[in-house]
């Protein structure tokens, strides 16, 4: 278990695992399997769908968006994006909420996919080919720091892919800098609300969504220290001891058996209920 989190290193062993997932080598948890857990004790056909993706939704994207999408949550189902407008999605990986994004805005309209990891952004630009979608395209580059000129968007939209961030105030200030006053945030992500000490060390866990996600007060106010109104949370879905100690053992972090039984007792004692996936909405504000 690796302890050296600089931030440097850290979006680094992020930006290895996804491209290891996404090229089939393993999952960003260390199998086949989604990127935040819950999922990945659920039978197959039900990954996607219990992210909030609908038959219909799923029907009109190409598979490999689908197959390579490792969010916790559908950020765009109820945000309310209209025909014209322009969103960011931000960690827009293979592409998916950025397509579903595309398809509401219509040809008027315009989705900037970001992601910082250079096979997602050809796998994107690939599956925006094969939907057809002229008016979605994907840039590389970091959450922190996003390739997007300010006040151009009406919406930003993002799925389970803040947690990640080493410096998660810095991406509240770029989502509030690249809006235009009066846009709006649709976020799903993963938040903690207590880990312990030698899981939230983990680098594996980092990379699986879960140890560098911080507690859903600290996420909002984030949010609000970057100039947001109207922070809140809409929806949870919670994390049950069966999927969190899956995930960990698909991280690898069990070894041998001694180490399950500590893990086992940590999740039991310290995080069994503690992990979420929210959807969380806020607004800047129309004035200064």
């Amino acid at each position: 278990m690796k302890m050296e989190r600089t931030e440097e290193r850290i979006k680094e062993q992020v930006k290895e695992r996804y491209t290891k997932a996404v090229t089939g080598a393993e999952s960003c948890c260390g199998t086949k399997s989604s990127c935040c857990g819950a999922e990945a004790s659920l039978p197959e056909g039900r990954v996607v769908s219990a992210a909030g993706y609908t038959p219909e939704q799923l029907s009109t994207l190409p598979a490999d968006a689908i197959t390579n999408s490792f969010g916790c949550g559908n950020p765009v189902a109820f945000a309310g994006v209209q025909r014209g407008e322009t969103v960011i999605d931000i960690g827009s990986g293979a592409g998916i909420d950025a397509l579903l994004a595309g398809q509401i805005v219509g040809k008027d309209g315009h989705v900037i996919g970001v992601d910082m990891t250079p096979v997602m952004i050809e796998k994107a630009r690939a599956n925006a080919k094969k939907a057809g979608l002229d008016n979605v395209e994907f840039r590389l580059g970091d959450a922190e720091n996003m390739p997007v000129e300010s006040g151009i968007a009406d919406w930003i939209v993002s799925n389970c892919v803040i947690n990640l961030s080493p410096d998660k105030p810095r991406v509240f200030r770029e989502a509030f800098r690249v809006l235009k006053p009066g846009g709006k945030v649709s976020i799903s992500d993963i938040v903690v609300e207590h880990m312990p000490w030698p899981l939230s060390k983990s680098s594996a866990l980092h990379c699986a969504c879960v140890a560098g996600a911080i507690s859903e007060s600290k996420y909002l106010d984030a949010m609000q220290q970057a100039g947001f109104t109207d922070t809140k949370v809409t929806e949870r879905i919670y994390y049950d001891r069966d999927e969190l100690l899956q995930l960990i053992e698909e991280t690898k972090l069990f070894g041998h058996r001694l180490l399950k039984g500590f893990y086992r007792f940590l999740v039991d004692r310290f995080v069994a209920g503690k992990i979420w996936s929210a959807r969380i909405v806020a607004t800047k504000a129309a004035t200064a």
